[in-house]
């Protein structure tokens, strides 16, 4: 089962404590050796993105920074393991690197399954 995994936070966190760095690459370098990492990276900033909206039959493209974001995705990655409680382990580990490497950081990991080609359109539930 593949698992996309977000790390989301404030936009204006600033820039990662050296530690955190090393320790998050020192942990992904382990987990793509190992293979059940397939692929992982940061993201830039929002504004350096486009969102293309579609709201009651209009379509609307908005170049970033939205003023009205309050948490971004500021990283991703993908892991495929054996089950759902494998997944969310990777993800608390991913959230306790950044409690013990960057005390100061506040946000959240999302774990969401991805469909694949055999699953059908994800439930709603």
């Amino acid at each position: 089962m593949r698992y996309m995994v977000f790390v989301k936070m404030a936009e204006d966190v600033g820039a990662p404590p050296d530690e955190l760095v090393e320790v998050m690459g020192k942990e992904m370098g382990e987990a793509f050796a190992s293979g059940w990492m397939v692929d992982a990276g940061g993201l830039y900033p929002t504004g350096q993105s486009t969102e293309i909206r579609v709201a009651a039959g209009d379509l609307t493209v908005t170049d970033g920074p939205y003023s009205e974001v309050k948490e971004v995705v500021g990283g991703y990655s993908i892991v495929e393991v054996r089950s759902e409680e494998e997944a969310v382990a990777a993800a608390r580990r991913v959230a306790e690197i950044h409690q013990a490497h960057w005390p100061t950081w506040e946000g959240s990991v999302e774990v969401r399954r991805i469909a694949g080609p055999d699953d059908g359109p994800p439930g709603a539930g």
